[in-house]
């Protein structure tokens, strides 16, 4: 079978994975008696782990020359550890297997998503063409665990869990690795990358913009239970925010442009201000959810352009770690911030209040991408 095949199948399920444990992580704490604040605990030491896994796999994964295989042994202790997880209810057990689960599935993310640009610039083929059955993936299992959740209770979330692992297990076993750069790995390469003011820049725009995202991501499914929504209704706000997203990388083609990246990742920091503004004004869980379909506008368009900018001046042979790097910001280090503080700030500004805040954190960001995009795009043309 033609690796892009087998490697849109992988996508499908692991951001299947992800939909299982971002979502619904703080929602079956909730579920088992933990606090908002013991929540963001759990989630924020969940983000130190990654802060510390990612560059490390991303580092194995460059030294080896490979990403499949690393991914085989992610894969098969994420499964584990997430049917452990998703079948406990005491704290320090939920806190331990949490962890694991951070610290074998979150690096898988970086390695995937370098895998797909590489073979899609191999085959010739879009990007958006393979991370389009993520989004699917992550759609559809964050509607179908809801029901799962709502009619066999929360602890049947852990079969799903294995299961998925164990199929995604054997597609990435026949699934070809990614072309290897014949550059050799150097440390000088990298101390380059990450010394060059540019890159810095770019780094410190992904963080910012990151932070209000990640914390939208871990509390969306709180409030809407704050506000009197069920499991049900928060599977439907992360379908509809994940569906969104298929068009938008279906798509990348036609509206994704080379020396443009700038740009459009200003456009995607404005449109999540406007998305987090409207948030903090809607009191109906139903209306909350339905405008996660904002999605569409925000994530795959950032995160997408990023990638395509990361690889524009990252070494070849530190692609893996460079994608590392990223995810390590938008997923890891704001992670932890987004708990930490975002449960601190849930807590004591409560659900409006608290998405004012975010809205205007992503506001700080445009900005700030607009001073990028001027001194490093416009003065070209």
């Amino acid at each position: 079978m033609r690796a892009e095949y087998l490697l849109r199948g992988f996508n499908f399920l692991y951001f299947g994975l992800l939909a299982l444990f971002i979502p619904f992580l703080p929602v079956y704490l909730a579920q088992q008696g933990l606090s908002v604040s013991q929540i963001g605990l759990v989630v924020g030491t969940g983000g130190f782990v990654t802060l510390i896994t990612q560059p490390l796999w991303g580092l194995i994964s460059d030294k080896t020359k490979t990403i499949r295989k690393v991914l085989l042994l992610l894969i098969i202790l994420s499964s584990l550890f997430g049917y452990l997880l998703f079948d406990s209810n005491e704290f320090l057990w939920l806190v331990l297997f949490a962890m694991l689960v951070y610290f074998f599935l979150m690096p898988m993310d970086p390695l995937l998503e370098s895998l797909n640009f590489t073979v899609a610039e191999a085959k010739k083929i879009s990007y958006g063409s393979i991370r389009t059955y993520g989004a699917l993936g992550y759609a559809v299992l964050s509607l179908l665990t809801g029901y799962i959740m709502s009619y066999f209770g929360v602890n049947s979330v852990a079969i799903l869990f294995v299961a998925l692992g164990t199929i995604s297990f054997f597609i990435c076993w026949v699934m070809p690795n990614a072309p290897v750069s014949s550059t050799p790995v150097t440390m000088d390469g990298l101390r380059s990358f990450l010394h060059n003011r540019k890159t810095l820049l770019f780094l410190l725009l992904v963080f910012i913009c990151s932070v209000p995202a990640r914390m939208n991501d871990t509390f969306l499914g709180v409030h809407i239970h704050a506000l009197g929504g069920d499991t049900e209704l928060v599977g439907l706000a992360f379908f509809l925010a994940a569906g969104s997203e298929i068009i938008v990388f279906a798509l990348s083609f036609y509206w994704l442009r080379k020396g443009k990246e700038l740009l459009i990742i200003t456009i995607a920091a404005f449109f999540f201000f406007i998305r987090f503004f409207v948030s903090a004004w809607i009191t109906d869980p139903l209306l909350l959810a339905i405008l996660q379909i904002m999605q569409m506008l925000t994530f795959p368009i950032f995160y997408t352009a990023a990638i395509q900018y990361l690889y524009s001046i990252v070494p070849v042979e530190w692609r893996a770690t460079g994608q590392t790097v990223l995810a390590l910001l938008f997923f890891g280090v704001s992670g932890i911030i987004a708990s930490y503080v975002g449960g601190f700030m849930y807590n004591v500004l409560a659900g409006q209040m608290f998405y004012l805040f975010v809205s205007g954190m992503s506001f700080i960001g445009t900005i700030f991408g607009v001073y990028l995009y001027r001194i490093y795009e416009y003065k070209k043309q």
